[in-house]
């Protein structure tokens, strides 16, 4: 079980990421599966199919940073994507991270972008399934979220558009 990362006790989700979802009054349960590295292992540790859990990619441009979501099973088309959003991005940097999620385990990005404060890129395919997985702060768990739950509860997420756009011919997959 991990820690807190003052040493406080154990903890399954992001400190942020519980009050805003008590905030929202948004149910949720945590999948324990061992320590992961990356998405698509996320989802072989887990026995989710990759293509319900989500890959978390902080991007950071002229605008500041964005989270883009898509399926653990692709990869994001930069070219296109900066294409589609008129912007120059790029990965965000480590230590951005660790800045942008400091309650987090270092490289663990949860997928309520509102929580954090950024705005939200989904791929079409995550857009249009009923449930979907995605990490809760740590690299040893996920937090499944029906797709009108994630709706509500991330309020800057937008699904459709700019969403539908990002297809996995188009920047996000």
């Amino acid at each position: 079980m991990l820690t807190q990362r003052d040493g406080t006790g154990p903890m399954s989700i992001a400190i942020t990421l519980a009050q805003y979802l008590l905030d929202e009054a948004a149910e949720y349960d945590i999948v324990s599966h061992p320590h992961t590295e990356s998405a698509s292992a996320t989802a072989a540790a887990s026995r989710v199919p990759a293509d319900r859990v989500a890959k978390e990619v902080v991007l950071g441009g002229r605008d500041g940073f964005m989270l883009a979501l898509l399926p653990a099973s692709r990869h994001i088309q930069f070219d296109e994507l900066r294409r589609l959003l008129g912007n120059e991005v790029d990965l965000a940097t480590e230590e951005q991270l660790e800045t942008l999620f400091v309650d987090c385990e270092p490289g663990s990005v949860p997928a309520l972008g509102a929580a954090y404060g950024l705005k939200v890129v989904v791929n079409d395919s995550l857009a249009q399934l009923s449930d979907m997985y995605f990490e809760a702060g740590y690299h040893c768990n996920l937090g499944p979220c029906q797709r009108d739950k994630f709706s509500e509860a991330d309020g800057e997420c937008e699904m459709g558009s700019p969403g539908s756009r990002h297809s996995s011919e188009q920047g996000l997959g």
